[in-house]
């Protein structure tokens, strides 16, 4: 049976997320999501996520910059760190925007599992677009001991 990155041509976070980077992003919920209009001006904002796998899954409102952004330039840059102790992951990929259908669903359920808000808050097809993050290249610092970058 294929995947949905199979079905969709992209590389799988498998080859670029280890475990222990991983491990730190499920012991997390909030990032800072990074992104870029089609002129190179950066935004970024800090949002909550949930995974699908290995993929963070935000959702985020139509009327919003990032929105816009996306739209014009999918690539984006995913951050969530610490500072005591001070360790981090950045992810650099590609950002898919679902708004209805099957897979809106399956990932609205994925949300709407894992936060209290979305659940006592929430909605449906076309009324918050759901993004997935798809990794391409993932910088990791302090992940494994204080003084180790992986």
């Amino acid at each position: 049976m294929k995947t949905l990155m199979d079905l969709l041509g992209r590389r799988s976070a498998l080859s670029v997320l280890n475990n222990t980077q991983l491990n730190f992003l499920k012991e997390h919920e909030l990032c800072r999501l990074g992104t870029s209009s089609k002129e190179g001006m950066p935004h970024v904002t800090p949002v909550i996520y949930a995974l699908d796998g290995q993929n963070p899954v935000i959702a985020i409102e139509y009327r919003e910059k990032k929105m816009k952004n996306l739209k014009e330039n999918p690539k984006v840059c995913f951050l969530v760190d610490e500072y005591h102790p001070n360790r981090g992951l950045m992810i650099q990929g590609k950002c898919t925007i679902y708004e209805r259908g099957k897979e809106y669903l399956r990932l609205l359920k994925i949300l709407f599992e894992k936060f209290q808000y979305y659940r006592d808050n929430p909605w449906g097809e076309g009324e918050s677009p759901i993004l997935v993050i798809i990794p391409e290249k993932a910088t990791g610092w302090g992940l494994k001991s204080k003084s180790q970058v992986t």
